[in-house]
């Protein structure tokens, strides 16, 4: 697996995906790990040097900053050290704080599973996979002519409902979805990219089924492939 460097050896928008997986990781936990996550983002934020790698913070101000008592300054900083989230650079001493490294391997071990939650265009980028660029299909300029019913096919005369009653919708995203199969209630559609696919399943899937079922009461379902 190819994970993304840490943000010091790549650009400074990196900072941000890292910031973001954390805040995504936290989401879809109970609120003990939210506010967890949240005091490190805080302090993060605030006081971590991105370039040097080098958080050095005294309890007393990290105190200040969460609005604790050092007491659970210390707790938190121990749970952040336990996950691998921190680690000991130096060891405080007399008039010295400890200083803290991000290990930023491990957060990004601990946070993939929920980079999807984010988008797919995040979860490529932090996966370091080429994201492929997809075109909107523009409304189409001058006259669309009349969908060809001739097959007498479900998907045929409901395309014929869907161009006179959403034309734009039907010029850009309905006409070049192709019939593929009919088993039972359900009507197999294939579209001509991922992209196009998830925009009409997110946007537009009610209408399509409605179309097909005032031609067609019996298509219960229509599913959409690429």
């Amino acid at each position: 697996m190819h994970i993304v460097k840490p943000a010091r050896q790549r650009d400074a928008a990196q900072k941000y995906d890292i910031i973001t997986a954390l805040g995504a990781y936290a989401l879809a936990r109970n609120k003990h790990d939210q506010r967890l996550v949240l005091r490190l983002i805080t302090l993060v934020t605030a006081r971590y040097n991105w370039a040097r790698d080098d958080l050095a913070v005294g309890q007393r101000e990290i105190a200040r900053l969460w609005t604790v008592d050092e007491r659970t300054v210390k707790r938190e900083m121990a749970k952040l050290r336990g996950l691998g989230w921190l680690v000991v650079k130096r060891q405080g001493a007399r008039g010295r704080v400890t200083e803290y490294g991000l290990n930023i391997d491990r957060i990004l071990e601990m946070t993939q599973e929920n980079w999807c939650n984010v988008g797919p265009d995040f979860d490529l980028r932090m996966t370091g996979q080429p994201e492929t660029p997809e075109v909107v299909p523009l409304p189409i300029k001058g006259t669309l002519p009349p969908p060809d019913t001739s097959s007498g096919t479900e998907w045929a005369l409901a395309q014929a409902i869907l161009y006179t009653e959403m034309p734009d919708k039907y010029a850009s995203w309905l006409r070049s979805l192709a019939r593929v199969d009919r088993a039972g209630g359900r009507l197999t559609l294939k579209a001509p990219s991922r992209f196009h696919c998830n925009y009409v399943q997110t946007h537009l899937a009610k209408h399509v089924l409605a179309a097909c079922q005032a031609v067609d009461p019996d298509v219960s379902d229509i599913a959409l492939v690429i």
